[in-house]
């Protein structure tokens, strides 16, 4: 009989401690299942600051090379400009050159050296305001367009294919690397 007893009380034992193994086990689960959960909050918390942080250095990115294409560009445009000042000065001196070249040539003498030096010179003074980049506008027989002529007056034609067209040319206008750094004068056909 006391081995009877004995057998129960082991039988209890086991019993009692596989209710506590389950209990146990089951707040182990608890446990585990809570730190899973906030592991997975600590998880999406990280991955949303990342792809914040990641929008952030793109934004940055681009904005950085538009600034360096911005700057580039400015650069660019500053260096064909640069002389702008000083050539516009310069036109009244090459527009008495063309007078005077007219009027050379008009006068009739032709052949003298001291003509053509005056004429080589003009050409030369031409050439070098064209390597920097100056254009002259042809304006006579065009269109009259407001957005590079300046009207000074105009004039009733009889050939109607001149009507609206620039008859001539007062004074010319200028390109400096394609944009205008003056606007022709210019007789217009009514």
């Amino acid at each position: 009989m006391e081995e009877f007893k004995k057998r129960n009380a082991e039988h209890h034992e086991n019993a009692s401690s596989k209710e506590t193994g389950n209990l146990n086990e089951s707040a182990e689960m608890t446990v585990e299942a809570n730190e899973s959960v906030e592991l997975t909050n600590e998880l999406e918390n990280l991955q949303n600051e990342l792809a914040e942080q990641k929008e952030k250095y793109l934004r940055l990115y681009a904005e950085f090379d538009n600034f360096k294409r911005r700057n580039a560009r400015e650069r660019v445009e500053l260096l064909q400009t640069a002389g702008k000042e000083v050539i516009v000065s310069l036109l009244d001196i090459l527009d008495d050159c063309d007078r005077a070249e007219l009027q050379i040539q008009e006068s009739g003498q032709s052949g003298d050296a001291v003509q053509e030096g005056v004429f080589l010179i003009f050409n030369k003074f031409r050439s070098v305001l064209s390597s920097k980049g100056l254009k002259a506008m042809d304006c006579k027989g065009q269109d009259f367009n407001p957005d590079e002529h300046e009207a000074v007056s105009q004039i009733p034609v009889t050939d109607t294919n001149l009507k609206g067209k620039v008859i001539e040319e007062i004074v010319k206008g200028y390109y400096l690397s394609d944009k205008i750094i003056r606007f022709a004068k210019v007789v217009v056909g009514l």
